[in-house]
């Protein structure tokens, strides 16, 4: 993706260097398997995630914390991040002025190991995320090397532009009201009807992201798009349950499967319409 001498965003917080220590236990298997359990949800993840995430929390209380430099790699990667971040303001500006509306800026916080938002706590095993709370993306820029190594991605800058991407859409439900229209549908709903909901709202993640591709086509290069498609087809739901655990459980998918995250990604991509975005029309009926 092209990006160097390209405006970076000024709504980007760069924490990483601070947690010491904690970074390496991070990282770790304990991580990976809260990571997959919050993916797979369920009841076995309700009831094995908080067990494990104190593990993860002692393991990482045991190490000091301290000041760490970071590579000329690492500060690379956050320029890149910022650079991307500063694309997708530009590009929901000019989306949500085409459609009578004003666009506000969320944030961004790039960190390593652990870090406190107004959703409560949360670890690299994590994963990137938004919190509405505080209208920030934070991400752990070591993610996207699980994603390459143990998830079977492709790998590549614009994976982690396509997760950036993915994330802001969850900005933009919060701003349109889709997300806590969402979250009123799911109360009172058994697990697997809300978690048919919740697919629905990564899947229009995928389609803003797709949208956002759309309107960056002057940055993207050869081979860009099929890294984001090939980060969509590892992060599906059906791939990860049958990588990890050798059986997949349709009933406990919460952000769709590999076909479906491709699907959306796609067409946000080929039409650039936030209009025709409506997952939950299509993939309730």
């Amino acid at each position: 993706m092209k990006w160097r001498g390209n405006r970076q965003s000024d709504n980007v917080e760069d924490r990483r260097g601070i947690s010491g220590g904690q970074v390496a236990v991070g990282g770790g298997i304990i991580g990976i398997i809260v990571l997959l359990l919050n993916v797979f949800g369920g009841d076995n993840a309700k009831m094995l995630t908080p067990v494990l995430e104190q593990m993860q929390q002692n393991q990482q209380q045991s190490a000091p914390t301290q000041q760490v430099e970071l590579t000329p790699e690492q500060k690379e990667l956050g320029e890149f991040a910022k650079t991307v971040f500063a694309y997708t303001e530009d590009t929901w500006h000019k989306i949500f002025e085409e459609n009578g509306m004003t666009y506000e800026e969320p944030k961004m916080v790039l960190f390593t190991g652990q870090v406190q938002t107004a959703c409560g706590g949360a670890t690299s095993a994590s994963g990137p995320f938004y919190c509405p709370g505080d209208h920030k993306v934070y991400m752990d820029l070591d993610f996207f090397e699980e994603l390459r190594t143990r998830f079977g991605a492709k790998g590549g800058d614009f994976a982690i532009a396509y997760v950036i991407a993915h994330e802001v859409g969850h900005h933009i439900q919060t701003l349109l009201g889709t997300s806590n229209k969402v979250r009123q549908l799911q109360s009172g709903r058994s697990e697997a009807e809300a978690n048919k909901l919740s697919v629905c709202l990564e899947l229009q993640a995928d389609f803003y992201a797709g949208v956002w591709a759309r309107y960056n086509q002057q940055y993207i290069e050869e081979g860009d798009i099929e890294e984001a498609l090939s980060a969509a087809n590892a992060v599906g739901d059906d791939a990860i349950q049958s990588r990890m655990q050798g059986q997949v459980v349709p009933e406990s998918f919460t952000h769709g499967t590999s076909e479906q995250r491709i699907k959306w990604f796609t067409k946000g991509y080929k039409t650039g319409d936030i209009k025709q975005g409506d997952t939950f029309a299509e993939e309730l009926d």
